[in-house]
């Protein structure tokens, strides 16, 4: 009985699976890890602002028309802060804040946030 002869280094083997795990592995590199970090560091501007903005929400809500001044000024700050961020980072940093041009995105968060700084400084609020 012969034994089966062994393959030398150079012929690869049985090539795995499309979908196998060590398929998808093989593919990994430092720059897609560094693609993934860039990923999740860019749902933090949005998270951000989203959480300035509840923030305000929430002020109005709890305080009534009491606090609608200082919840108004909270909204307008976290436009303010959407503007900033979406003008100052780059395309892989901003995240969700990118939705059209960057020129545009600007313009209308900063807008937005004049909108309602002068609503909350020249509206009469009741007391």
């Amino acid at each position: 009985m012969s034994q089966p002869a062994e393959r030398p280094s150079s012929v690869p083997g049985p090539a795995a699976p499309q979908g196998s795990r060590a398929a998808r592995g093989a593919g990994r590199s430092a720059a897609g890890a560094s693609q993934a970090r860039a990923a999740r560091a860019g749902w933090l501007p949005y998270l951000l602002v989203l959480s300035c903005a509840g923030f305000g929400l929430a002020w109005i809500w709890v305080g009534g028309v009491h606090a609608a001044k200082g919840g108004t000024l909270a909204l307008a700050g976290a436009m303010f802060v959407g503007a900033l961020a979406r003008l100052v980072l780059p395309e892989s940093r901003i995240g969700m804040l990118a939705s059209r041009k960057r020129f545009i995105d600007v313009i209308t968060m900063a807008t937005l946030g004049a909108a309602l700084l002068a609503a909350g400084l020249l509206l009469p609020m009741t007391t």
